[in-house]
C-alpha cells in the first residue's frame, strides 16, 4: 500500500439521537455537530478530547455500530469510495479492524484462544495465536479460560490480539490501554506503530495524550462534537505554544507533568 494514500476521510459528520420522555414526547439530541478527520496510509492519528466530546461516537459511526435511534449525516469516504452501511458490514473485521474500549465485546461463552483464532488461516491459527499471546504477555494456559476468568488488563491484551490480521487497512483503537501495566502498554503501542509502518491507517482514540505522542504522527482535538484542531504530534511540547487553539493548549497544560492548570471557558 502506498504511504500517504488517504484511507479515511470524515467530513462534517453529525450524529443525532431520538429520545422519548413521558407522554411519548420525542426529543432530538445532537452530540456530534461538525466533525472532520482524515487519516492516511502509514500514519497514526490520535483523537483526543474530554469525555463526551464524541470520540467513541466517531468510531461507531465509521464502523456502523451506532444504536438504532441514531441518525448520521455527513460524508465518510474509505479508500476513495463512500463508506455505506453495506460496505461497513462487508469490511468490518476484514479490512477495518476495531479494538474496542469495553472488554464486553468479547464472547463470554467462548475460550479466549478461540476468539483470537477467528479470521486467521486455519493452518496457521494455532501457531499465530500462541505467538500473539507471547507478544502481549499472556500465558499459553490463559487461552483455555473464558473472559470472566481473566483480569481487565488481560482482556484488553486479548482484544488487541484479535486485531492482528493480514489485509487490514484501517485500525480503529478506542481507548485500548487503560489499566495496562507499562510493559504491555509499550507492546500495544508498538503494535499500532507496526500497523502504520506496514501501510495501514490507524485511529487511536485516547485520553492518554502522553502515551499517544510516543507513536502518533498527527493529533485531532475534539470538543463538544466538533473538530477543534488537527496538528502534528510534535506541536504538543513545551507549553503548547505551537498549538493554534486555546482548548488544545489547555488540554496539554492540564497534565500534571505540565502546568497542571485548569481550563476556564470564557
Amino acid at each position: 500500500m502506498k504511504k500517504d494514500k488517504q484511507i479515511l476521510s470524515v467530513k462534517n459528520l453529525n450524529i443525532s439521537f431520538t429520545q422519548y420522555y413521558k407522554g411519548l414526547r420525542a426529543k432530538r439530541v445532537n452530540p456530534i455537530k461538525s466533525l472532520s478527520v482524515t487519516i492516511n496510509a502509514g500514519e497514526i492519528m490520535a483523537v483526543i478530547g474530554a469525555s463526551g466530546s464524541g470520540k467513541s461516537l466517531l468510531a461507531h459511526a465509521i464502523l456502523g455500530i451506532l444504536p438504532n435511534n441514531a441518525t448520521c449525516g455527513g460524508d465518510i469516504i474509505y479508500c476513495g469510495e463512500p463508506l455505506t452501511e453495506e460496505r461497513k458490514i462487508q469490511l468490518r473485521g476484514k479490512e477495518i479492524s476495531f479494538i474496542p474500549q469495553s472488554v464486553n465485546y468479547l464472547d463470554p461463552l467462548m475460550r479466549v484462544s478461540e476468539q483470537v483464532k477467528i479470521g486467521l488461516p486455519k493452518k496457521e491459527a494455532d501457531k499465530k495465536q500462541k505467538e500473539l499471546f507471547l507478544r502481549y504477555g499472556l500465558k499459553e494456559k490463559d487461552g483455555a479460560l473464558y473472559p470472566f476468568q481473566l483480569s481487565g488488563g488481560m482482556l484488553r491484551r486479548v482484544l488487541f490480539a484479535t486485531s492482528v490480521r493480514d489485509n487490514i487497512k484501517l485500525v480503529i483503537a478506542d481507548e485500548p490501554t487503560p489499566g495496562i501495566h507499562p510493559e504491555a502498554l509499550s507492546a500495544m503501542l508498538n503494535q499500532l506503530r507496526t500497523f502504520a509502518d506496514d501501510g495501514a491507517a490507524v485511529m487511536l482514540i485516547t485520553h492518554d495524550i502522553v502515551s499517544a505522542l510516543t507513536v502518533c504522527d498527527r493529533v485531532t482535538v475534539l470538543k463538544d462534537g466538533q473538530t477543534i484542531e488537527t496538528t502534528m504530534a510534535e506541536n504538543f511540547s513545551l507549553d503548547g505554544r505551537n498549538l493554534k487553539h486555546e482548548y488544545s493548549r489547555a488540554l496539554w497544560n492540564a497534565l500534571p507533568q505540565n502546568s497542571f492548570s485548569i481550563y476556564k471557558e470564557v
